[in-house]
Order: C-alpha cells, then sequence, then structure tokens
C-alpha cells in the first residue's frame, strides 16, 4: 500500500478556495482505480492545506497522479504562496 501526501499553503481567509478543491478532487480521486481512501485537510489560522490519499499499488497511485495533478494545479493556481509539495510513502503499518 502507498500514500500519497500533497501539502500547500492558500493563507488565511481561503477556506472557500480549499473547500472548493475538496469538493471537486475527492470524488475524482476516489474514483480512481486503486484508491483506497482520500481525505483534503486544512487550518483556516495559516491557509495550510493538503490532500493525504492511500493507494493499493504504486502504479496505481503514479496512474492517478498523471490525471488528478493538473487538476488540482487548475484550482490551485494564483492561489498558493509557494509550489506544492507532493510525496508518495510506502505505508509500513495500517
Amino acid at each position: 500500500m502507498y500514500a500519497r501526501l500533497v501539502r500547500f499553503s492558500f493563507g488565511p481567509g481561503k477556506r472557500a478556495v480549499a473547500q472548493a478543491l475538496a469538493d471537486d478532487l475527492s470524488p475524482q480521486i476516489a474514483a480512481m482505480p486503486g484508491c483506497r481512501g482520500v481525505t483534503v485537510f486544512a487550518d483556516d489560522s495559516d491557509g495550510q492545506c493538503g490532500v493525504f490519499v492511500l493507494w493499493d499499488s504504486e502504479a496505481n497511485a503514479n496512474a492517478a497522479a498523471q490525471v488528478i495533478r493538473p487538476k488540482l494545479d487548475q484550482h490551485i493556481a494564483g492561489h498558493v504562496q509557494a509550489a506544492p509539495d507532493a510525496r508518495l510513502f510506502e505505508v509500513l503499518s495500517k
């Protein structure tokens, strides 16, 4: 199993932007082959946000990234303070 973690910052006061991203991308990610769960999170106080997804395989995680990353980039364009940090990790324990 693999976990993809993507973190970025909208800055404070951007909850609506984060919510729109969550509402649009969560169901699309969940429908991708091999998705075991998706969580979008945010901290209103400082605008830190992220997406955490569990995948059944590295191949499915990478295939989904090819589809989802351009959509994520569209949502965050003009809103983020820096480029997002995206990492794929092997899950050691669940």
